[in-house]
């Protein structure tokens, strides 16, 4: 069995925690579908012991995280708010890169205000490199000077603790020789596994890593096989992925979401699924 909580920004967390990008309308922009239904997703959330929260106020914008704060405020104590800085949205829902100094204060200050909160939990420095031509995925180069704004902004009490996205292991190293890091938040999953050295080079120093797009990147034969296991196992082929991220690391926190409080409980239920070796070896077998 793994184990079911992580020590992370000074708290203990249930590792099946919750990300509210889902909250928002389609392509993560606008108001939701059915607003009572995302506050209820929330409100079963916390109530089932989830006290990991991911959001954004660049998701709506603004909107999950003024949804949070009608659902959730005043929050319970042992709730973590992790949100992120890095981008803003435009009118026609276009992902800006918003990395200069004054943008990330702006963003702090937008996330203080929307949540309703005098500092935040923890803030992620979601990087963008220019001129990587992919930025779902991590690009080298220097990130002191951003990170070094949310160091200073954290020195001023705005921000508890920091983390980082989208990142390679060399940025963070940099990051870490300006301000401790308390996670990482990556792409990641059973069958995309460039960042195994990085998993285990954080969990050898305490930091979590939280992947995001669980079932992400999958081939056709890969997905097939499975909804084999799956079926073998008695669970939906998300809640095996879930739960085999659980068994790889002890320090992987998971954020899956959904608009839907029947699809939150089968999330939450991957916590139960325990895995053998064998369920461990067919799955690793996929990627």
């Amino acid at each position: 069995m793994t184990t079911r909580t992580f020590s992370f920004a000074g708290r203990t967390v249930n590792r099946v925690g919750y990300g509210a990008m889902q909250l928002a309308g389609p392509g993560v922009f606008g108001p939701p579908k059915d607003h009572d239904a995302a506050l209820a997703v929330l409100r079963e959330a916390v109530a089932s012991g989830v006290n990991h929260i991911d959001t954004s106020d660049y998701y709506g914008p603004h909107v999950t995280n003024r949804i949070i704060r009608e659902a959730l405020h005043p929050y319970p104590d042992d709730l973590v708010i992790v949100t992120k800085l890095g981008a803003v949205r435009g009118d026609d829902a276009s992902w800006i890169p918003a990395f200069e100094p004054d943008d990330l204060v702006r963003g702090v200050e937008d996330n203080l205000r929307n949540l309703g909160l005098d500092a935040i939990d923890v803030v992620n420095l979601r990087v963008m490199i220019p001129g990587n031509a992919d930025h779902s995925k991590p690009g080298e180069g220097s990130i002191a000077r951003q990170f070094g704004v949310l160091a200073g902004l954290q020195e001023r009490g705005l921000i508890r603790h920091l983390g980082l996205s989208n990142v390679t292991s060399a940025q963070v190293a940099e990051a870490r020789a300006i301000a401790p890091v308390v996670c990482v938040q990556n792409q990641y999953n059973l069958v995309q596994r460039g960042d195994d050295a990085l998993v285990d080079e954080l969990a050898a120093a305490g930091i979590a890593y939280v992947p995001f797009f669980p079932l992400g990147g999958f081939s056709p034969i890969q997905s097939s096989g499975l909804e084999a296991i799956a079926a073998d196992l008695g669970a939906t082929p998300m809640q095996l992925a879930l739960a085999w991220l659980l068994h790889r690391a002890p320090n992987i926190l998971l954020i899956p979401g959904t608009s839907s409080v029947a699809h939150l409980r089968q999330n939450l239920a991957a916590a139960d699924i325990a895995l053998d070796e064998a369920a461990m070896a067919r799955l690793d077998a996929l990627a």
